[in-house]
């Protein structure tokens, strides 16, 4: 059971369909701009977001990641994957606040090579550009361009936007369940929407409706439920 639960939870593509867009409308236009190689329409070529862990950041850059020229490059990637390349056109630096102090002096110089030579950069990081505890100078950078906060959703935003994922599959879930695995579960979009296509399979595999009883015994099963 286990194994079959690791094998449900898989996490689906991060794509810019399964955004929940919430309070990010600004942004989220942008970065539709940015997916279809449009920005330079807006003369920008240096993006930074902001926002608490589980807000969407990683998601946005991986959905991006899916455009074509474009490089993910997380915190703890090798210095190569800093140098600025002719067949790139977007750079997708992740988590920014985790830089080690060497691969900050190679964001330094993509920053000034990119102004410099072509592309667009966009990167995140969970605190304003002013307020990282980075190198000054690619503090500085960072905030050359647009600088957007990504504003996590709100429970009643998450249970709607799950009750609605739910309704189009035609899945009828028991009044609670959602409020109960929001409290009881990992809170971020990505992991919720997951344990709700486990909850889909599970309520299949069992014959049995999406109750409480249900969830929770998914949850133990998984040994996923959190201490209360």
């Amino acid at each position: 059971m286990r194994q079959l639960l690791l094998e449900w939870g898989a996490a689906k593509p991060q794509t810019l369909d399964s955004f929940v867009v919430g309070r990010n409308q600004e942004l989220a236009a942008l970065i539709n701009l940015i997916f279809n190689q449009k920005a330079s329409a807006l003369d920008q070529r240096f993006v930074t977001l902001w926002g608490e862990a589980g807000a969407g950041k990683s998601h946005l850059l991986h959905a991006l990641a899916a455009t074509s020229s474009a490089r993910y490059v997380p915190a703890a990637a090798p210095l190569s994957a800093f140098e600025w390349s002719p067949s790139t056109h977007l750079y997708l630096l992740d988590d920014c606040q985790a830089l080690p102090p060497s691969s900050q002096i190679a964001a330094f110089a993509l920053f000034n090579q990119i102004r410099e030579l072509g592309g667009v950069l966009v990167a995140s990081a969970d605190k304003p550009p002013a307020q990282l505890s980075l190198r000054e100078d690619l503090r500085t950078r960072l905030g050359w361009g647009l600088i957007y906060q990504l504003h996590g959703l709100s429970d009643e935003e998450k249970i709607d936007a799950l009750t609605q994922s739910a309704q189009a599959r035609g899945l009828n879930l028991s009044t609670g369940v959602l409020p109960y695995l929001l409290t009881h579960f990992r809170r971020d979009m990505q992991s919720l929407s997951t344990m709700l296509d486990a909850l889909d399979r599970y309520s299949l595999e069992t014959q049995r409706p999406i109750t409480m009883p249900l969830l929770r015994e998914l949850l133990q099963l998984g040994d996923l439920e959190k201490s209360t």
